[in-house]
């Protein structure tokens, strides 16, 4: 899943990148109200972590001009804490909001229960025939033993059984699995989906060539 971390710090902005890496996210940044909206604007981000005092144009500026057009999960990560800035920071469109300073893990925390939710999924357990997803802890089971999948692999079946029953395009897939960084895309979800199937069935994943894949539900 791809995240946008906006924030002007660059040691913070490093360190939350770098936790959300670590939990296997494809993350973008941005330190700068102007570019975090551009880049929010122009590729489809499972969640975007917004500082709100920003240079150029400040957090609030950019979620009001992003909510014209994309409904795309928001947290807020800002020292900003009184009640007030935190009742305005949800009224005008973030899903959720965090005070600095804050816990990285529950900031993972947070994101991953933001993407559940767009998905409409309430618990972390995502259960498909004999396979079970588990979202809080990124593993995945299959007939009550762990399977092992690799950093991408895991991001790809999450994807595909957040949105079971749809039919998932390669480009949603680029979008959602690879950072802007990525340049080596040419047959790289392909490989990773023959791999998919290897471990969890070849029946697991369904590809309609020439549109994408699903998960049949």
């Amino acid at each position: 899943m791809r995240v946008l971390v906006v924030e002007d710090e660059p040691g913070l902005r490093d360190a939350v990148a770098m936790s959300l890496r670590e939990e296997h996210y494809a993350v973008d940044e941005a330190a700068d109200g102007r570019t975090g909206l551009q880049k929010a604007r122009q590729w489809s981000y499972d969640a975007i972590v917004l500082d709100l005092m920003l240079p150029e144009f400040d957090g609030w500026e950019l979620l009001a001009q992003l909510r014209k057009t994309h409904a795309t999960p928001v947290l807020i990560l800002t020292a900003r804490d009184t009640v007030e800035d935190r009742v305005r920071g949800l009224d005008r469109g973030a899903d959720d909001y965090l005070c600095k300073p804050f816990s990285l893990s529950e900031l993972s925390a947070r994101v991953r229960a933001l993407i559940r939710r767009s998905h409409g999924q309430a618990k972390a357990e995502i259960v498909i025939g004999s396979v079970v997803i588990n979202t809080a802890n990124r593993t995945v089971e299959k007939e009550g033993r762990p399977v092992d999948l690799t950093a991408r692999e895991y991001t790809l079946v999450e994807l595909l059984a957040l949105n079971r029953g749809e039919l998932v395009s390669r480009s949603t897939v680029y979008d959602h699995v690879f950072d802007e960084n990525e340049d080596s895309l040419s047959n790289l979800v392909d490989v990773h989906i023959y791999n998919i199937r290897k471990k969890l069935g070849k029946n697991f994943v369904t590809t309609r060539r020439g549109h994408g894949y699903i998960i049949e539900t």
